[in-house]
């Protein structure tokens, strides 16, 4: 079995090392850099889900998905239109209907940030301002009853601009259950990683 985790925005693969270094079955778990998809200097949504959705193809054992913001709608998004591929889904700090207000918010805030910032991420600010507006009309509610893997809700207590989807996605995945962290935020992997690292383990435990 292998488990992919795919981090959000404004986060690199590294941002699940001390998760990662908490687990047990460290070498199932590969960490992917989603900004690696992208193609030349345009970027968008839908090129790195397509080039995502390639490399799952190219997979030839069981895997679940594991995504944290961005990385938790490429996941959600990957198992409804991929019905019996995936064989457990965990999504943290994550939406099914974008948060238009939100993103435009987030972009405002990517334009004062330092170029520096962006390049450790491999991403330049005009290619990661590019990909947020791409998402916009991303809307998934209408498909959660697609998912027909074994699922995680993972979220932040503090995380208020997630919390609500958390509970409706838990609510309207079949069989789904919800793990709120307490005294955290939106970047769980970052914030509470021996937690985080615990609740993942209990959850691929359980066959």
């Amino acid at each position: 079995m292998k488990y992919i985790f795919i981090h959000g925005l404004g986060q690199g693969p590294d941002s699940w090392n001390k998760t990662v270094s908490c687990m047990r079955e460290q070498e199932e778990i590969q960490c992917l850099n989603v900004f690696a998809f992208k193609e030349g200097s345009e970027i968008s949504y839908r090129k790195v889900y397509k080039a995502f959705s390639t490399y799952c193809e190219s997979i030839k054992t069981e895997f679940g998905l594991c995504g944290l913001s961005l990385g938790a709608v490429i996941a959600l998004n990957y198992v409804v239109e991929h019905p019996g591929r995936v064989k457990s889904l965990v999504l943290i700090g994550g939406q099914c209907v974008m948060p238009k207000g939100l993103l435009r918010l987030q972009n405002m805030i990517f334009r004062l940030m330092p170029n520096g910032i962006f390049k450790k991420m491999g991403v330049g600010k005009r290619e990661l301002i590019q990909l947020t507006k791409s998402m916009m009309a991303l809307d998934f509610k209408e498909d959660l009853d697609k998912v027909d893997c074994r699922t995680l809700i993972v979220c932040g207590e503090k995380d208020r601009a997630n919390r609500g989807a958390a509970e409706m996605m838990a609510e309207k995945i079949h069989g789904a259950r919800i793990e709120i962290l307490e005294g955290c935020g939106h970047e769980v992997n970052v914030e509470a990683p021996e937690k985080l690292a615990e609740i993942l383990e209990a959850f691929y435990e359980e066959k």
